[in-house]
C-alpha cells in the first residue's frame, strides 16, 4: 500500500473514531469534534489530495468526467473534515462533472454540499434585489443590507510595533485573498446549482434556481466573481424563470388536485356520492377554497 493510501485511511479512521467518541456520551447527542492533525500531517495530506485533484482536472478536459469525479473523490479522501475551503473546491468540481454529465440532481446535490461548506466559513451574502414569480423586482430593507454587508467596513487596529504591524498587514492581505477565493467559489457552486435545478424543473427546483440566480445578480458589478458571459445568463434567467415557475406551480396543483378527487371519489362511493357532488368555489382575494353541495 502507497503512503498516500495509509495517510488516507488514517485519516478517515481517526475522524470516524472522533466522530464515535463524539456520540458516546449518555443522554444527549453532542456534534462530532474534527480531528487536528500536526502541521507537516496537514501538508502531506493535501499535498495528496491536490495530486489527485491535478490528475481530475485532466480527466475532465479530456471529458471523462465518470473518472473524473472518482479521481475527485480520492481527493476528497485525503481533505481533513475542517478545511471546508478545500472541500467545496472539490465538491464543485464534482458538480461542474455531473453538469456535464446531465445528472441534475446528483448536480444539486454536490453544489448545495460545497454552498454549505462555504456558509461555514463566510456567512452567504443576502440579496438585495429579489424578482417575483410575475416577473417584478423588490428590494430588501437597506437597513438589514447595511448591516449585512458592514464585515468588511471596519477599521482594524494595527500594533505599534513595527514587525508585529508588517505581520498584521500580511495577516489582513492573506484573509482578503481567501475571502475572494471563498465568493469566487460561491459564485461558481451557485451557477452550477441553479443552472441543475433549472434543467431538473419542477415548482420547487425552479423557484431554488429563480433565488439562486437572484443571489448572483446582487454581485458587485464591478468585481471578477461573475464573467460577462455568466452575467448574461443570469439575466435572462431572471427574465425567463418567472413563467417557468407558474406554469410547474398551476401544473403540479392541477395534480394535486386531481389526486385528492380521485382519493374523494374513492372514500364517497361507498354513500353514492362523488366528488362531483360538490362544488369549489376560490376566493380570489385568500386563494383559498370553499365547498358546498351541487343542487
Amino acid at each position: 500500500m502507497s503512503a498516500s493510501a495509509t495517510r488516507a485511511g488514517r485519516r478517515m479512521k481517526s475522524e470516524e473514531a472522533a466522530e464515535s467518541d463524539a456520540g458516546s456520551g449518555e443522554g444527549e447527542l453532542q456534534a462530532p469534534s474534527a480531528t487536528r492533525y500536526s502541521p507537516e500531517e496537514e501538508a502531506a495530506l493535501l499535498s495528496d489530495s491536490h495530486a489527485e485533484k491535478a490528475a481530475a482536472n485532466e480527466l475532465f478536459k479530456s471529458a471523462e468526467y465518470s473518472q473524473a469525479i472518482s479521481t475527485y473523490d480520492r481527493a476528497l479522501a485525503f481533505v481533513p473534515n475542517y478545511l471546508e475551503y478545500e472541500i467545496a473546491v472539490l465538491k464543485a468540481n464534482i458538480a461542474a462533472c455531473h453538469l456535464k454529465l446531465s445528472d441534475w440532481k446528483a448536480a444539486i446535490d454536490e453544489a448545495t454540499k460545497s454552498l454549505e461548506a462555504l456558509d461555514r466559513l463566510e456567512a452567504p451574502p443576502s440579496s438585495t434585489t429579489a424578482t417575483t414569480t410575475d416577473g417584478a423586482k423588490t428590494k430588501d430593507d437597506p437597513r438589514t443590507s447595511d448591516v449585512a454587508n458592514n464585515d468588511d467596513n471596519g477599521c482594524i487596529e494595527l500594533a505599534d510595533d513595527e514587525e508585529d504591524e508588517g505581520q498584521a498587514l500580511e495577516k489582513i492581505a492573506r484573509d482578503d485573498r481567501r475571502k475572494d477565493d471563498i465568493r469566487r467559489i460561491r459564485a461558481k457552486a451557485l451557477m452550477r446549482r441553479a443552472r441543475a435545478r433549472s434543467e431538473q424543473g419542477g415548482w420547487a427546483n425552479l423557484q431554488g434556481a429563480l433565488e439562486d440566480y437572484q443571489t448572483l445578480s446582487s454581485l458587485p458589478s464591478s468585481s471578477s466573481l461573475l464573467p460577462p458571459s455568466d452575467a448574461k445568463i443570469v439575466d435572462a434567467a431572471l427574465r425567463t424563470l418567472p413563467p417557468r415557475i407558474n406554469a410547474a406551480k398551476e401544473r403540479e396543483m392541477a395534480e394535486m388536485m386531481g389526486k385528492l378527487k380521485e382519493l374523494g371519489n374513492g372514500i364517497l362511493k361507498p354513500f353514492g356520492l362523488s366528488t362531483d357532488s360538490f362544488k369549489f368555489e376560490k376566493d380570489e382575494k385568500t386563494g383559498g377554497y370553499s365547498m358546498g353541495m351541487n343542487n
